[in-house]
């Protein structure tokens, strides 16, 4: 990740200096973790700069914002225009994007509706979230022993930002283990995802994925990576799937909007498959990027040219 911090930040509207992007520490989201936020990215190729799916992205901010009462103070069309505007002030290319809603500053106390509503849009240089050798060859993660919230603690379908402190003690044990990521269960002991990404896996050519209620975030790449699959003459089943699945797999992989498509090598130190990116896996992760680098015809309409 490369912060160019000469750039400029989207405030409430209004096209900031890096430096000056700051809020007051007694915000209420500093205290209460009282935020929503997307993750886009922004690809360049022979036609353009396009974002992925940006329509999809705003859709869902907004619905994460309705599950806490946030009424975001902007329309679709101006967050929309504000993710643009902020590719465009910073000279950037393939980027990653980062809309944040959260309440501000007024008061402090649980009750979050007398503050305001704020809304920030940056945008910034990143690469492959879990490492280029990783996007080939695969990566080494560990179940973790921190759950996913029960769906009457924390609602998973809200991207909100207090639910990634439990992602974060999954990302921290998973790295003092020695391993790339996490793979956290849900709350009655099954596969839900990684610490920031959705998770699939390959049986004899049928790829399952966990349902929307083993306390799942309802991943845009994930929902694109379905549509692939099925695209490619795959059966694709959302279903529940159980732990030791996991080491009976032929072919496990990671999607979301940073981690892209990212295959899995082992987990729990046992190696899935051959021990490297599998025919499945590679196949839809060239079909992903063929589409966002114009290599091939986007059928779905996902790329949103600036």
């Amino acid at each position: 990740m490369a912060w160019d911090e000469s750039g400029k930040i989207w405030m409430d509207g209004k096209l900031v200096d890096w430096k000056d992007a700051k809020i007051h520490a007694l915000s209420h989201v500093v205290h209460y973790g009282t935020s929503v936020f997307e993750g886009i990215r922004a690809y360049k190729n022979d036609n353009g700069v396009a974002i992925f799916r940006l329509n999809e992205h705003v859709d869902r901010l907004f619905e994460s914002g309705k599950v806490y009462n946030m009424s975001i103070p902007f329309s679709r069309e101006e967050i929309a225009n504000g993710i643009i505007e902020s590719i465009k002030a910073n000279n950037l290319e393939s980027c990653y994007i980062r809309p944040v809603v959260f309440r501000g500053y007024n008061e402090l106390g649980v009750n979050p509706l007398n503050c305001p509503v704020n809304v920030v849009i940056a945008a910034w240089e990143w690469g492959s979230y879990l490492g280029e050798e990783g996007m080939a060859n695969g990566v080494d993660v560990g179940i973790s022993s921190w759950r996913k919230p029960a769906p009457d603690t924390l609602p998973a379908l809200s991207k909100c930002g207090a639910n990634y402190m439990n992602s974060q003690l999954a990302k921290m044990e998973a790295i003092e283990h020695g391993y790339a990521e996490a793979i956290m269960l849900d709350y009655q002991g099954f596969v839900a995802e990684g610490s920031g990404e959705n998770i699939f896996i390959v049986e004899d050519e049928t790829i399952v994925t966990p349902t929307l209620s083993s306390s799942i975030l309802k991943g845009i790449t994930r929902d694109s990576l379905i549509i692939l699959a099925e695209d490619n003459g795959f059966k694709v089943k959302e279903e529940v799937i159980s732990r030791e699945r996991l080491y009976f797999a032929d072919e496990i992989f990671f999607t979301g909007t940073a981690a892209e498509v990212t295959p899995i090598r082992s987990v729990d130190n046992r190696i899935i498959g051959s021990g490297s990116r599998g025919p499945v896996t590679e196949k839809l992760q060239k079909g992903f990027f063929d589409i966002v680098e114009a290599k091939a015809k986007d059928h779905h309409n996902w790329l949103n040219y600036i």
